[in-house]
């Protein structure tokens, strides 16, 4: 695999945690980074400075101990406020600013962001611009295809990125109206490529290392954006890496070390957020790494009950030690 460079730094492989809300908070984005993404990208942090003292945001922009280049991701549909917001993470330690233009969510587009800036290219370019006159670090760019089916207009918009002095751009493979649902487009990603010569990083339902390297074939893509399939699957940076190296697959992790990642991941959670919140953080991350093994269903009703770290840790134990039993019993 050919090395990746965003700006100045070249990445350790070409595999990037795509920033998700909610999510990609620093404890997530330190346990994918360890387990073989090359990069990883904060959750989305308003442009509007105003609300950045309540406790979600300020979270949210602790970048200090984070795996570098530290890549920040922000949205707004100001030119002016997204520059601001650009230049205070900078000042907090990012050294990547992302844009956000790719995010569906209703209430992020019906302010005028994520997606919805795709319908209006000449405030795209007015944010781009102020943007990256704003800040002295490489300033990259997420998108859609489009707006919907009718208006994929992700060439041009790719192509005023480029004149903007974007140095990346990705590429989540549906338009707007399509939020997650149908089959991701690579020929639409296939055709942004060919019309810069940016690195153009491709997103969506990349979930096996099989799959990442079809979107790579299919688009001719520098990297790759991985998101959902990441959730309660850290370990899938690193099974993709492998595959895209060797050709081979690595074997899947044990039980034991999923059971090691998992509680690591709960001490992060806890020590990040404090109690109440760890507690409740916990839970959908919990319920993402065993959602296919056995009887995870009726774990999940009576773990999302446990109101402290002690009983949570101690009752992922307990799950395992009963899947440890089970496999020993299948065995003998």
């Amino acid at each position: 695999m050919s090395a990746l460079s965003i700006g100045p730094y070249t990445l350790p492989n070409r595999l990037i945690l795509a920033p998700m809300a909610g999510v990609t908070d620093q404890p997530f984005r330190q346990l994918c980074r360890r387990l073989g993404a090359g990069m990883v990208v904060s959750e989305m942090v308003t442009s509007d400075v105003r609300l950045w003292n309540t406790r979600k945001s300020s979270l949210r922009m602790i970048h200090s101990g984070d795996p570098e280049p530290r890549s920040v991701q922000i949205a707004g549909g100001d030119p002016q406020m997204l520059a601001e917001a650009a230049r205070a993470n900078v000042q907090l330690g990012a050294q990547i600013i992302d844009i956000n233009m790719g995010c569906p969510a209703k209430k992020v587009c019906n302010k005028a962001a994520g997606s919805a800036l795709l319908k209006d290219q000449p405030l795209v370019q007015a944010i781009l611009e102020a943007v990256v006159a704003a800040v002295d670090v490489p300033v990259t760019l997420k998108i859609r295809t489009g707006w919907d089916r009718q208006n994929k207009n992700g060439v041009e918009v790719a192509r005023i990125a480029e004149q903007c002095g974007i140095v990346a751009l990705a590429v989540h493979g549906r338009t707007r109206a399509d939020l997650y649902t149908g089959e991701a487009e690579y020929d639409t990603i296939a055709a942004i490529k060919q019309a810069v010569s940016i690195p153009v990083l491709a997103n969506g339902d990349i979930d096996s290392p099989e799959k990442a390297a079809h979107v790579l074939a299919a688009t001719g893509a520098d990297g790759l954006l991985i998101g959902r399939a990441a959730q309660g699957r850290p370990w899938i940076f690193r099974e993709i890496e492998h595959y895209l190296r060797t050709g081979a697959h690595c074997p899947a992790p044990a039980l034991a070390e999923i059971e090691r990642i998992l509680l690591e991941h709960l001490a992060a959670l806890h020590a990040f957020y404090g109690d109440v919140m760890g507690v409740r953080i916990a839970r959908k991350h919990v319920g993402w790494y065993l959602a296919t093994l056995p009887g995870a269903r009726e774990f999940r009703a009576q773990f999302n009950r446990l109101d402290s770290q002690e009983a949570q840790c101690a009752s992922v134990r307990q799950f395992f030690g009963e899947r440890y039993n089970d496999e020993k019993e299948a065995a003998a």
